[in-house]
């Protein structure tokens, strides 16, 4: 584990920056339109009570995504929103009017979308979130994934009618591949990604995000003590740390930010205190999370914000999944949800992480369990078990 040594909890969340990033206003509105689609509903919140003992915790709570709007992860609120976003933005442009969804959904405009072509890289979730929204809000879409991702996620994307192209390399190579194609075409790139002269897609992505923390806390009998939130570019744990600092300042739980151990951009760039990239094929069974570089505007955030930084190997993420399965009733959680779960149960015997951190019996955790058995296939080869038969 890295203790961040950047992190401030006296400083407030506005700062004239961070409130530009990710805002409680801005949020009103991606909240207002996200519960406005058609299948919305709040997904649940778990207690669970054995793995906190088993964990040295008063209270763990898991907010399970799995059927977020059918599409088997949070990334629904964050990809299907930018495209939202954009098809606003262009329309208004064009006629001076703002449509909502529903206007979309009921075919105004038509003739403007025809036009838009929507592309992004993707590991698999972000992509399918793309697609759908492509689908629902009327627009093309052509999505890339890089040479490791499976094949039960490409199909899970076209089945949205996107065109999936597969391209050589890892993550951060399909995110250039589909930049380059983009300015080659005139396509309009939403990436859950930012960098440099690229800011206003990844937050609108962020601030579909918040809807999860959103609520998560709302259905919590007390506010948390301690998050731990997966890693990849940092775009979820920037929109779970902004809405937490936001909301309760410097009382606002202690955050740790978990990742793959190869794929740990975070964790070095927080040794680094800067932007660190992790380059090769960033091979880890945390599909979601297989990214190299950082998102330079959950970067802000997470920089004076997260308390602390830690790296985890796959044999942790399988065990946890296997945990949760094992659970009364059963938990479905695919590769990348389980990363809050398996940083916290790394920290079980690290008794000066834990005082650091000040986690002991009276704390009360929550986890995002960012997606279910989004891939059937790899689910039962990690758990021994389809997710089907589990909740038979």
């Amino acid at each position: 584990m890295i203790a961040n040594p950047n992190v401030d909890r006296t400083a407030p969340y506005a700062d004239g920056r961070r409130e530009t990033i990710l805002s409680g206003s801005a949020f009103e509105i991606a909240r207002r339109e996200i519960r406005s689609w058609p299948g919305f509903a709040e997904t649940a919140l778990r207690s669970l009570p054995t793995l906190a003992a088993e964990t040295g915790v008063g209270a763990l709570y898991y907010k399970d995504e799995g059927s977020r709007f059918g599409l088997g992860s949070f990334k629904a609120l964050g990809g299907a929103y930018a495209v939202l976003r954009l098809l606003q933005k262009i329309v208004g442009k064009a006629t001076g009017e703002t449509p909502g969804s529903a206007d979309f959904m009921a075919g105004s405009h038509a003739d403007l979308r025809a036009g838009v072509t929507v592309t992004c890289a993707t590991d698999g979730n972000h992509g399918r979130s793309v697609a759908w929204g492509a689908q629902n809000f009327g627009c093309r879409c052509v999505i890339y994934v890089h040479e490791t991702v499976s094949q039960g996620r490409v199909d899970a994307i076209a089945r949205f009618g996107a065109e999936v192209r597969r391209v050589a390399g890892n993550y951060d190579d399909a995110v250039r591949r589909a930049s380059a194609d983009a300015a080659a075409h005139g396509w309009h790139v939403l990436s859950d990604t930012s960098y440099e002269g690229y800011v206003d897609v990844p937050r609108d992505v962020m601030q579909g995000y918040a809807l999860m923390v959103d609520e998560a806390l709302a259905a919590m009998p007390a506010p948390p003590s301690h998050v731990f939130v997966q890693g990849g570019v940092g775009g979820l744990a920037a929109a779970v740390c902004a809405t937490l600092w936001e909301r309760f300042g410097a009382a606002r739980p202690i955050c740790v930010v978990v990742e793959p151990d190869a794929a740990d951009c975070l964790c070095r760039s927080a040794a680094a205190g800067h932007p660190v990239a992790v380059e090769g094929a960033l091979d880890t069974i945390m599909a979601g999370l297989a990214c190299g570089e950082v998102s330079l505007l959950a970067w802000d955030i997470l920089s004076p914000g997260a308390d602390a930084f830690m790296a985890i190997p796959d044999d942790a993420a399988a065990q946890a999944m296997r945990l949760l399965a094992d659970t009364v009733p059963p938990v479905i959680a695919g590769e990348s949800a389980v990363a809050g779960l398996a940083g916290l149960r790394a920290l079980r015997d690290d008794a000066e992480a834990r005082r650091l951190l000040g986690l002991g019996d009276d704390s009360v955790v929550l986890l995002f369990g960012t997606e279910g058995a989004t891939d059937p296939d790899v689910y039962r080869a990690i758990v021994g078990r389809s997710a089907e038969a589990l909740l038979a």
